[in-house]
């Protein structure tokens, strides 16, 4: 049987593939230039230039004229259409993306417990602490950028390809789900406190039993801070539903 002799161009390829696959690059992300790239892989600019253009023929990445090389935006395109716009404004699939996190984010806190580098842990603890930035506190959609910003960042310490890769192209999904979890939360004002501090406590833990190496331990906390605002939401939705009919007692007896 001939052995096919791989060309420098395609190592280069598969190269920049790998890079895009782990993270390295990430969707819409330019890429340095062809200078910096033939410098870094030491090869010839002609060589890197035909890697280029493989990857561009299998639709990973874009040129753009006189404005470089760029991963294609539309590789993310299958869970940013329509119909998942349409599911994060559909009040019953604010419980469905919450089983669904439970699933992905006590997954990856496991797997970020037991393979984690300290430069994750770093990283981890970085995005945990900007959740409490008293600025946020005024700006729920920044807030929901930092708690999604902090559990994406978990499951990239999981170094599992299909967690992060899914996790990442359903970001703009699940900071909508937070956003909507935060509006239903932050208006009982009464309890508002006593639910940040629960909240505070679960994350800490989380983040506490991920650095220490503990996975089990990790995917319990995930799981039960989403049990948490699941039951914190039925709740807060069944009061309004009380107060709802209350309302139009007091109309009809008007």
């Amino acid at each position: 049987m001939k052995i096919k002799v791989l060309k420098v161009s395609d190592i280069i390829a598969q190269k920049l593939e790998g890079m895009i696959l782990d993270g390295s690059y990430v969707v819409g992300q330019k890429l340095p230039s062809e200078r910096e790239l033939a410098k870094q892989f030491e090869v010839s600019r002609p060589s890197l230039r035909e890697a280029i253009q493989v990857l561009e023929a299998k639709g990973l990445i874009n040129r753009r004229q006189g404005g470089g090389n760029f991963v294609n935006q539309d590789l993310q395109q299958g869970l940013s259409d329509p119909l998942f716009q349409l599911l994060s404004s559909h009040p019953e699939s604010q419980y469905d993306l919450l089983e669904f996190r439970h699933a992905i984010e006590g997954i990856s806190a496991y797997y970020a417990a037991l393979r984690g580098t300290e430069t994750d842990f770093e990283r981890i603890r970085e995005k945990f602490n900007a959740i409490f930035d008293p600025a946020l506190r005024s700006d729920i959609e920044l807030e929901a950028k930092a708690i999604i910003g902090f559990y994406l960042t978990v499951v990239e310490a999981s170094h599992n390809l299909v967690l992060i890769h899914l996790a990442r192209s359903m970001t703009v999904l699940l900071e909508q789900n937070v956003i909507e979890n935060l509006k239903i939360l932050n208006s009982h004002s009464k309890d508002r406190t006593l639910i940040n501090k629960q909240l505070y406590q679960h994350r800490k833990s989380l983040f506490d039993a991920v650095v220490a190496g503990e996975p089990e331990v990790a995917r319990q906390a995930s799981n039960e801070h989403l049990a948490f605002i699941e039951d914190t939401l039925l709740t807060a939705n069944q009061e309004n539903t009380r107060i709802e009919r209350a309302m139009r007692r007091i109309q009809i007896k008007r």
